[in-house]
C-alpha cells in the first residue's frame, strides 16, 4: 500500500525519516526480564505512564547498577500511534549509559529534537507533539519508582505548555521583559502554545488547569498597576509632573494620596468620597468629585473639608488643581 493511501501527502511530509524509521523498526521495543538484570547486576524497574488525552500508554524497563545509579539497559513497550512508539523508542535509547538524575534532565524536546531529520526541521506535526511529552513523563514516572519518591518531586516549577516544557514563571517573565501584548508573541518567543495549543485556551484536547491567554491577562494587568504605581510615586517625588501624565496616570496619582492622606479621615467620620472626572481648564485642574455616606447630606456645607482635600492634592500633586464638589 502506497503511503499516500495511508495519509495525504501534505501530512505524511510533516512527519521525519526518523520517525517513520523508528515506527517501523524500533531499536529498544521489548522488555528486559528479572533473569536478565540479574546477569547485569542490575535492579530492574518496570514504569508504566499513559496519557489521557489520546489513550497511548507506554512501559519502561531499565536495568540500573545500584552501586553508581547508572541505566545499563533501557527498553520499552507501547500500546499507541507510530508517533508513541517512535519517541518512545529515542527516548529508551537516551536513557542508556546515564545516571537515574541524569536521565530524569531529558525532556520531550531532546526526544523530539533526536527524531529530527536536520536542525531546523520539526520531527512530528504540532498535535503530535504530546506523544513525547508522554515518553518524558515514564522517565520521571521510573526514576521515582527507582528513588522511593513521588514522581512531582521531580518537577520544581508549574509547567503550562507541557509540549515544550515552559513554567509559568517563565511565560511571566518573558511577557514583563519583552512587554508582550499577544499569545503569538508569547508562542515567538517561548514557543508554548506552537504545537498541540491545548495551553493557548479551553477547549483543546487537553484540559488545563491555566491557559495562556489568562497569563497574559493577568500579566498585563499586574504591569499596568505597576506603572500607574510608578507614575503615582514618580509624581509624589517630583519625578513626573502632572501635565505630563495621561488620565488614567492623573487619577491615579489623585486616587493614591486620596488613600493615604484623606479617605482615612472621612471614613472614621463615616463617609467617603469619589473620583468623577479631571478636565483641563487651564491653567487650572478641576477633578470633580461626589461625597459618600455621611458626607453626602453636607456636601454644600462642608468647607474645610473641601479646603484640606484641595490643599494636600495641591501639595502633593499640582498646585493648579481645584475640587469640585457634585
Amino acid at each position: 500500500m502506497a503511503k499516500n493511501d495511508l495519509v495525504s501527502g501534505s501530512i505524511w511530509d510533516e512527519y521525519s525519516n526518523q520517525v517513520v524509521n523508528r515506527m517501523n523498526n524500533p531499536q529498544h521495543q521489548g522488555e528486559i526480564t528479572e533473569e536478565r538484570a540479574k546477569e547485569l547486576n542490575a535492579k530492574l524497574i518496570i514504569a508504566d505512564f499513559g496519557a489521557e488525552s489520546c489513550g497511548d500508554a507506554v512501559r519502561l524497563y531499565w536495568a540500573v547498577d545500584e552501586a553508581t545509579d547508572k541505566i545499563l539497559e533501557s527498553k520499552f513497550k507501547s500500546f499507541g500511534c507510530g508517533t508513541a512508539i517512535a519517541s518512545s523508542d529515542v527516548m529508551a535509547e537516551l536513557c542508556v549509559g546515564k545516571t537515574v538524575d541524569e536521565a530524569v534532565k531529558i525532556t520531550n524536546i531532546d526526544v523530539e529534537k533526536a527524531l529530527r531529520d536536520n536542525p531546523d526541521t520539526p520531527a512530528v506535526p504540532p498535535q503530535k507533539m504530546h506523544c513525547s511529552v508522554m515518553a518524558y513523563d515514564v522517565i520521571k514516572k521510573a526514576a521515582s519508582q527507582y528513588k522511593g519518591v513521588d514522581m512531582e518531586s521531580f518537577e520544581e516549577e508549574e509547567i503550562v505548555c507541557e509540549c515544550a516544557r515552559v513554567s509559568l514563571a517563565t511565560i511571566k517573565e518573558v511577557i514583563k521583559i519583552n512587554d508582550l501584548k499577544t499569545v503569538e508573541e508569547i508562542t515567538d518567543y517561548t514557543k508554548a502554545g506552537a504545537f498541540c495549543k491545548s495551553c493557548i485556551k479551553p477547549g483543546g484536547h487537553e484540559e488545563k488547569d491555566i491557559y495562556l491567554v489568562d497569563i497574559l491577562k493577568d500579566t498585563r494587568a499586574l504591569m499596568d498597576e505597576e506603572k500607574l504605581k510608578t507614575a503615582a510615586d514618580a509624581s509624589a517625588s517630583g519625578e513626573l509632573t502632572f501635565d505630563k501624565m495621561t488620565l488614567v496616570q492623573r487619577i491615579k496619582a489623585i486616587d493614591t494620596v486620596l488613600d493615604e492622606d484623606i479617605r482615612p479621615m472621612l471614613v472614621m467620620d463615616g463617609g467617603n468620597m469619589e473620583i468623577i472626572d479631571i478636565k483641563e481648564n487651564l491653567p487650572h485642574y478641576d477633578l470633580y468629585i461626589r461625597y459618600l455616606g455621611a458626607c453626602s447630606g453636607c456636601a454644600s456645607g462642608s468647607t474645610g473639608t473641601l479646603y484640606a482635600i484641595e490643599s494636600v492634592l495641591k501639595q502633593k500633586i499640582d498646585e493648579n488643581l481645584r475640587v469640585l464638589p457634585i
